[in-house]
């Protein structure tokens, strides 16, 4: 698998205009109930696996995903058995 350039990605986020951009970190198994964000959000996968689950359905995430959730939608992220690295962009 080809190395991730977060820098690269970073830069993407920003010119779409993402306000704020990070990276976040969970542990294995770790679980957001469903919740709202205020504005649209990017979550790129860096490593390990998320599975979210939004509007009835449910799809898993892995490195170099890329899965965006928009602003008001209500949903829950189930992190995987190796936890999860992400970057997050906020609008």
């Amino acid at each position: 698998m080809a190395r991730i350039d977060e820098e690269e990605l970073k830069e993407q986020l920003w010119r779409q205009g993402f306000s704020r951009v990070y990276v976040w970190q969970e542990a294995a198994g770790a679980f957001y109930p469903d919740h709202i964000h205020q504005g649209l959000t990017a979550h790129i996968i860096l490593d390990g696996e998320m599975t979210l689950s939004m509007r009835g359905k449910s799809q898993t995430y892995r490195t170099g995903d890329r899965c965006d959730v928009p602003a008001g939608a209500v949903h829950a992220a189930r992190m995987g058995p190796e936890g999860c690295r992400y970057m997050i962009g906020e609008k």
